[in-house]
């Protein structure tokens, strides 16, 4: 039955990613554990981002909007799922939600998945690049606990940086445990409060878009 699931969720991916690349859309899946910064990471690259590259989210959650309403105070427009008992997303929902959006002008789609390693894991929502964010205060050894995670990613975010010290974190010993797990994922290392290592993200997914652009028939 799993595999019966997977499947059809794997047919509305392709579909949700034909659907992106016609609408000349850069998606992002944003995965994370809850508490690891991820709405004020992407608060702040929309905000970096600004005009160079507008953005519309999809925020999923089990309950409450908080997210969202936080989201949309940067002006780009949102559309929430409250999931209820289900933790993940999954393509059909995302198909809707996407349904939701005003998307002239858009030209990044990001989803921001339910704060949760595991199930997200198994679910292409049809995204362009699977991004794991991994927080400084989680501990080095949080890829080798979830490893399909951050087998899965794209891109590795390793956030609230400034907390480093404080937590006494290995730097040395999370590098060494994503080569391990993820050796082809990006990893970028930055503070979305004091805006270090932000640039480098925002210079990141300008270069991506337009690569993408140039190889697709976007905007058709």
């Amino acid at each position: 039955m799993r595999q019966s699931i997977l499947a059809k969720n794997d047919r509305l991916a392709e579909r949700n990613r034909g659907f992106f690349h016609a609408r000349g859309l850069l998606a992002l899946n944003v995965l994370s554990s809850p508490g690891s910064g991820k709405t004020t990471f992407l608060r702040e690259t929309i905000r970096l981002l600004g005009r160079k590259l507008k953005a519309g989210v999809i925020v999923g959650d089990l309950a409450t909007d908080n997210d969202a309403e936080r989201l949309r105070d940067t002006g780009a427009p949102v559309v929430q799922i409250t999931t209820g008992t289900v933790c993940h997303l999954e393509a059909e929902m995302v198909a809707r939600a996407v349904n939701q959006l005003k998307l002239d002008g858009l030209e990044l789609l990001i989803i921001e998945n339910v704060g949760n390693l595991v199930c997200p894991a198994s679910y292409d929502l049809g995204e362009d690049l699977r991004v794991v964010l991994l927080s400084v205060p989680e501990g080095e050894d949080k890829p080798l606990k979830y490893p399909p995670m951050f087998q899965a990613a794209d891109v590795v975010i390793i956030s609230k940086t400034d907390l480093a010290e404080a937590c006494g974190f290995d730097r040395k010993a999370l590098l060494t445990n994503l080569r391990r797990i993820a050796p082809k994922a990006q990893v970028f290392e930055m503070s979305a409060k004091t805006g270090q290592g932000m640039d480098a993200w925002r210079e990141f997914l300008l270069k991506r878009y337009q690569e993408q652009k140039s190889r697709e028939p976007l905007g058709v």
